[in-house]
């Protein structure tokens, strides 16, 4: 039976008893269909907007760093300047392709031969080149020979528009390529820097396409949900999220994080072809990149067979709602990570040793910065303040010797007054 919703901690939940199915998670699979895929409604003119923003904020922090341009080779950070892809995984561990973007001169996009086309249509590049990949898999001996006519080409283009700026932020760069830049005169600034400043504040653009990658998240969820029956393997219910993502034009996971029962704890195994028995945890971290490149970064846990959690798993999962819940009243523009930490969500002894190490992160196209760790390991924590447009991932993982995990996580825009959750789907309150 259900019962009136309560509200508790800012968050809307609705009670339920662990009886029966619950009939809300069905809403999030396609209305118009579960067997058909769910099409983004969202104009073009909201996707031109965001790629503006972006290479906008780029441009911005490089301004501030007193930076002539810089180099990308990172995919997704090319992916927030100039939105276009290539085998985002692959290139993701292959140097083949890179761009260069300076702060008040062109937008250059290096392709590998053959795939300049993959560049049309998109507003923020000013010029394709083939690229010259000097890495061993591509160049092998004629490495150190590659890399000169590569960093030569760099340099001369630094003359030319850099204004006798000679200051290049660079995201990724192995040791040759380093040496060669600097043979030239150019002085190595860390990129990463400026890129994770840049991404770390949104536009309404992109969170509106955030929400559509969550939808499609949600979609996937509630696929997990429907197929979390007795017989099923982990790798079974994970291949749901990815068949939702897939053929709703997302584009990979992150992780393979999904188990059940005993092996929820310790975290982070991934998922296999152990097979889910009734009244089991079923844990699970989305990590999912989903449509226009955005991240939906969510955790659930549920009963397999949908039946009413024991008591020692209904502890657990008030635990991690507790924490969530308590830590999400906590972020507001200004608020320090170090003040944050001082309020936050004491977890108790016997959690600690099975315990997530974050308490919350930055999320855009994948996770981001900032990363605020859990109180027992705040003194490895960076410094810095929450601010207003940032998304984080607010984090729990709550086990006990013995016990199964239970792993949950929401998705929220900080906003003048405190946060706005972007996710919906329901937790298992009792």
């Amino acid at each position: 039976m259900r019962f009136p919703s309560k509200k508790k901690s800012g968050f809307m939940v609705e009670v339920m008893s662990f009886s029966f199915y619950d009939e809300r998670k069905k809403t999030y699979l396609n209305q118009e269909g579960a067997d058909k895929p769910l099409k983004s409604p969202i104009p073009h003119e909201t996707l031109v907007k965001a790629r503006q923003y972006r290479l906008g904020r780029i441009r911005q922090k490089l301004i501030e760093n007193n930076c002539a341009a810089i180099l990308l080779y990172d995919p997704v950070n090319i992916r927030y300047a100039l939105d276009v892809t290539n085998m985002q995984v692959w290139t993701a561990h292959n140097a083949m392709r890179y761009a260069l973007i300076f702060a008040e001169g062109p937008a250059i996009m290096f392709e590998f031969k053959g795939c300049h086309h993959l560049c049309d249509g998109y507003e923020g590049i000013d010029e394709v080149r083939n690229s010259i990949p000097w890495v061993y898999l591509s160049a092998g001996d004629r490495a150190d020979e590659r890399v000169v006519d590569w960093s030569a080409e760099i340099d001369d283009l630094i003359q030319s528009y850099g204004n006798g700026n000679r200051r290049l932020a660079m995201d990724k760069i192995e040791p040759i390529g380093l040496k060669a830049l600097e043979s030239h005169g150019i002085e190595f600034v860390e990129g990463q820097e400026i890129t994770e400043q840049a991404r770390s504040i949104k536009s309404d653009d992109e969170i509106t396409l955030m929400r559509w990658t969550i939808r499609v998240c949600e979609a996937g969820m509630a696929r997990i949900y429907e197929n979390s029956i007795p017989g099923k393997t982990e790798q079974e219910l994970w291949a749901e999220l990815h068949y939702e993502n897939a053929r709703s034009g997302g584009e990979w996971l992150e992780t393979r994080l999904l188990t059940c029962g005993s092996r929820t704890n310790p975290w982070y195994q991934e998922c296999s072809d152990t097979i889910c028995n009734e009244g089991e945890l079923i844990s699970f971290d989305t990590d999912m990149v989903g449509p226009y490149g955005y991240c939906a970064d969510l955790s659930r846990a549920w009963t397999c067979g949908h039946t009413k959690m024991t008591g020692k798993q209904s502890e657990l999962y008030a635990a991690a709602v507790d924490q969530i819940e308590h830590n999400s009243t906590l972020i507001k523009p200004g608020v320090s990570f170090q003040e944050f930490n001082e309020k936050s969500w004491q977890i108790p002894e016997k959690y600690q040793p099975y315990r997530y190490s974050l308490a919350a992160h930055g999320v855009g196209l994948v996770d981001e910065w900032p990363v605020v760790p859990l109180h027992p390991d705040f003194e490895s924590a960076h410094g810095g303040q929450f601010k207003k447009n940032m998304v984080l991932c607010v984090e729990s993982l709550i086990g006990e010797k013995g016990s199964e995990c239970v792993k949950l996580e929401t998705q929220v825009l900080v906003t003048e007054t405190g946060v706005k959750r972007l996710d919906s789907f329901p937790f298992e309150i009792e």
